[in-house]
């Protein structure tokens, strides 16, 4: 068991995750938690499951925002010197 201090984040509170911790459940920077509130006050969180549908909703919402432009690989053999 460990005491972790809460502190101001914009509008918001927020509670650092130990680095043994963020190891052991094996999350990331960006990564999302699921947060569960028990009857008894208790807070749970839990790294959520990947999802390969919400992954591809996420990439065509921005893939929409992204220029399109010339294959890297096609400017690549285009400028090559042999």
């Amino acid at each position: 068991m460990m005491n972790l201090q809460i502190a101001k984040w914009g509008n918001s509170l927020a509670v650092r995750i130990p680095a043994d911790y963020v190891r052991q459940i094996g999350v990331k920077e960006g990564d999302q938690l699921q947060a569960h509130l028990g009857a008894d006050g208790t807070l749970n969180l839990r790294p959520t499951q990947w999802s390969r549908k919400a992954f591809a909703q996420e990439l065509a919402r921005n893939s929409e925002a992204l220029p399109s432009g010339t294959s890297v690989m096609e400017q690549l053999r285009q400028e090559a010197r042999y």
